[in-house]
């Protein structure tokens, strides 16, 4: 039986790493092919966080009170899913509850 060195472990940990920050960097591409049309209309959606397969976004602006708002978000979600290759879910944050990275 092999034991994994801390080189082995140090190496497996990059390569996941390399792999959470493209699926971060493909998240916030998706978000910002979207925002575009909402500062048209005066709201914005930021990324917060990525925790696995829950991404907290918060919308701001006219977005917050807009009627249509689950509409968008349900819109984020599916760009984000088609984009990613695989379901997340998202999940919107009221107020300053997590701080944008």
């Amino acid at each position: 039986m092999l034991t994994p060195t801390t080189d082995d472990l140090a190496a497996d940990r990059a390569v996941m790493d390399g792999a959470e920050d493209r699926r971060v960097r493909i998240i916030r591409d998706a978000i910002a092919e979207i925002r575009p049309g909402l500062q048209r209309d005066g709201g914005d959606c930021e990324l917060l966080e990525v925790d696995g397969d829950i991404v907290r976004v918060r919308l701001t602006g006219a977005c917050v009170l807009c009627r249509l708002s689950a509409t968008t978000l349900d819109g984020i979600q599916a760009r984000v899913v088609e984009r990613l290759g695989a379901f997340v879910r998202l999940v919107p944050v009221l107020g300053r509850g997590v701080e944008p990275h």
